[in-house]
């Protein structure tokens, strides 16, 4: 058994120093957390010098978001002059939010403390990496008096207004372990519709690159060695597909670098047309009307609509305030922009399903399990089967995607390479012809 010092913080915000004796730092950690105090520092007696110095560092600084400069841990301060740190700093993946979710419900589920369960979760990395930096400026905040759902809120990047909202109804009602379960089931829907639809495009980009590559190379590469066989024809005997293929070879040596350039700021000026609202609005509502895109993007857009806000209906979230949130999560301007009206017209008293079928942006089907949602008084039970309505039909949107732009891709690709093949050949065959008569 050996001593460990620790300097701990009270749930009423003092500071406590003691000692424990423990077989290791981590049992010394679990006993200092079970007297319901908040470690700061737990070391050895030959390092407690520097441990206290380091908590001086912490209690001197402010609770709160990466703003205040809070976010560092004792054991942290010692890890960042470690060496260079790759990790982007007080940055969550969506997997690691995912994770954070689920782990912190258990621990709560277990009987910890909410301030205990953040260090525990903040302490669990080896090393310190975007996601513990969150986490301890979390606990830091929860320390310092804020409440959970505030210091969520000050990374906003991170944990979206539904979040936040989900987790300011379950701090009113006392339900915290439930909304984070239905939030981490949230997430986990969310992540697996986007797997879905960023895998039906695998294929056919797949496809597209392996042609765009083998074009190039055949252009770059095989097209020279021809070149002694072009040259002894001349120009003029070549046959058409041969010279037009000539051309286009040389246009691209001759101006790569312009149609470069040209590219770029095509994609630039779009970007920026698309970042204002009038180009986001028109980008979002030809999304929804193109050929063969229009199925998954509507029905991801209504999955995302009916199962954010029922996850905001379900955590007692006013029917204005999810309204306004899922507008600005939805995804589709063309649709937030119809549930801003609906928001509206809410407030004026009347029904959601009303306002939302005068816009026409929703199809009949959602319209209908809305208007029955309201009659029964169980909105979020209509949002459920919208949802699960709306999954099945993405995967079968998604099937249809595929199937259709397979063979359109191959056939795109095929038609590149069969013509440089063909105009080559006709070149061969020309030049072969020729010695054969002379």
């Amino acid at each position: 058994m050996s001593t460990f010092y620790y300097k701990a913080k009270s749930r009423d915000g003092r500071t406590v120093e003691g000692s424990v004796d423990a077989p290791d730092r981590r049992a010394a950690l679990a006993l200092v957390s079970r007297q319901n105090l908040y470690p700061i520092t737990v070391s050895q007696q030959a390092s407690t010098a520097k441990g206290s110095a380091n908590a001086g560092k912490r209690a001197s600084g402010k609770p709160g978001g990466p703003r205040s400069g809070s976010g560092k841990t004792a054991s942290s301060e010692t890890r960042k002059s470690s060496g260079f740190r790759l990790a982007r700093p007080f940055h969550m993946t969506a997997s690691d939010r995912l994770n954070f979710t689920s782990e912190l419900a258990d621990l709560l589920e277990g009987g910890m403390t909410l301030g205990n369960a953040l260090h525990a979760l903040a302490r669990r990395s080896g090393e310190e990496n975007g996601a513990s930096q969150v986490i301890a400026s979390l606990c830091d905040a929860i320390v310092g008096g804020e409440s959970f759902s505030d210091a969520l809120s000050h990374f906003p990047k991170i944990f979206t207004p539904v979040y936040v909202n989900m987790v300011r109804a379950g701090e009113a009602s006392g339900a915290m372990i439930d909304v984070l379960r239905r939030l981490a089931a949230y997430d986990e829907r969310s992540r697996a519709m986007r797997s879905k639809v960023q895998a039906a495009m695998v294929y056919p980009c797949i496809v597209l690159t392996m042609g765009v590559v083998v074009a190039i190379i055949v252009m770059t590469y095989i097209l020279p060695k021809f070149k002694t066989i072009f040259d002894s024809i001349g120009p003029n005997g070549l046959p058409p597909m041969t010279r037009a293929l000539l051309g286009i070879n040389d246009w691209f040596k001759s101006y790569w670098l312009l149609l470069s350039v040209f590219l770029s700021g095509c994609i630039l000026a779009f970007r920026h047309w698309i970042s204002t609202p009038s180009g986001r609005l028109h980008w979002d509502g030809f999304k929804l009307r193109a050929p063969l895109l229009k199925g998954i993007v509507a029905c991801s857009v209504y999955v995302n609509f009916s199962s954010t806000l029922e996850s905001l209906l379900r955590n007692g979230v006013p029917i204005l305030k999810a309204l306004s949130i899922t507008s600005q999560t939805v995804g589709n301007a063309v649709i937030g922009s119809e549930l801003s009206n609906a928001r509206d017209r809410v407030t004026d008293g009347t029904t959601i399903s009303g306002p939302l079928a005068q816009g026409g942006a929703f199809p009949p089907m959602i319209i209908d399990m809305l208007s029955i949602g309201e009659r029964t008084g169980d909105m979020p039970s209509a949002l459920s089967h919208i949802t699960k309505r709306y999954e099945g039909e993405l995967e079968k949107n998604i099937t249809i995607f595929t199937t259709a732009l397979e063979p359109i891709m191959i056939f795109v690709v095929a038609m590149i390479i069969g013509f440089i093949a063909v105009a080559i050949m006709q070149a061969v065959l020309s030049v072969s012809s020729g010695a054969g008569l002379s």
